[in-house]
């Protein structure tokens, strides 16, 4: 029992690492993410094809390989072709792999929760004098934002379950703590079950806090429908 408890105990160790590199992974993500949703959603077929490549080739790579080209691929190839580049930190890569792959994921997010908006708000916008950019801005950004708001909590989580990859380029998560152990104690069993029990404190509550704010902002949808129909009944009886 002792060894699953120790298990449990060094994986969690990592989870300063791991919470840390998901946090401003999801933020680059989300920053880059609308970028590229915007471009998506533009008429410019230029950069809607370049959004477009950005997101197959990032979609259909496997992460980890995007992880050790960042890590070890990038640096190789500016010291044979440029000059002498060393990461200070493996942290460093690890951020920006993973925040630009959360971006490819984010932008269909977004993008999904811009079409879901009326383009009668749009229309209404433009016929108040509204330019487009403020339109989207004041207007349709902050209502598919609160669309949104359940499937970034579920990228979220999607992203700290992900951030095990990272161990195979040298950032001490979770996983890293639990692969030390087990290459330490030569205890398998109990180092990678500690490993588990570490993600699961960190997944089930947040998935649980997504799980509640999703089903407020569906009983606030419910709400507001039911509000305008009862106006709609008001006014025709009127």
């Amino acid at each position: 029992m002792d060894a699953y408890i120790t298990g449990f105990l060094v994986s969690c160790k990592g989870i300063p690492a791991t919470v840390f590199v998901s946090v401003l992974s999801v933020a680059i993500g989300s920053v880059v993410g609308l970028l590229i949703a915007l471009m998506r959603t533009s008429k410019n077929k230029f950069l809607s094809g370049i959004s477009k490549l950005y997101v197959d080739i990032v979609r259909g790579t496997p992460m980890l390989v995007q992880a050790l080209i960042f890590a070890y691929g990038i640096p190789e190839f500016i010291q044979t072709h440029l000059f002498y580049f060393k990461w200070a930190n493996l942290i460093i890569p690890a951020i920006i792999v993973c925040g630009l792959n959360s971006a490819a994921y984010m932008s269909e997010v977004i993008r999904s929760g811009i079409q879901a908006v009326d383009k009668g708000q749009m229309e209404a916008a433009r016929s108040l004098g509204m330019s487009k950019t403020m339109a989207m801005r004041l207007i349709i950004i902050p209502q598919a934002v609160k669309i949104i708001l359940p499937a970034v909590g579920n990228e979220f989580v999607t992203l700290i379950k992900e951030t095990s990859v990272l161990s195979y380029v040298g950032v001490h998560e979770i996983l890293r703590k639990g692969t030390l152990l087990s290459a330490a104690t030569f205890e398998a069993f109990p180092a990678y079950i500690g490993v588990a029990l570490a993600y699961l404190l960190l997944t089930l509550p947040l998935s649980k806090l997504i799980a509640v704010l999703e089903r407020r902002g569906k009983g606030s949808e419910k709400k507001i429908g039911e509000e305008k129909n009862k106006h709609v009944l008001e006014g025709g009886a009127a």
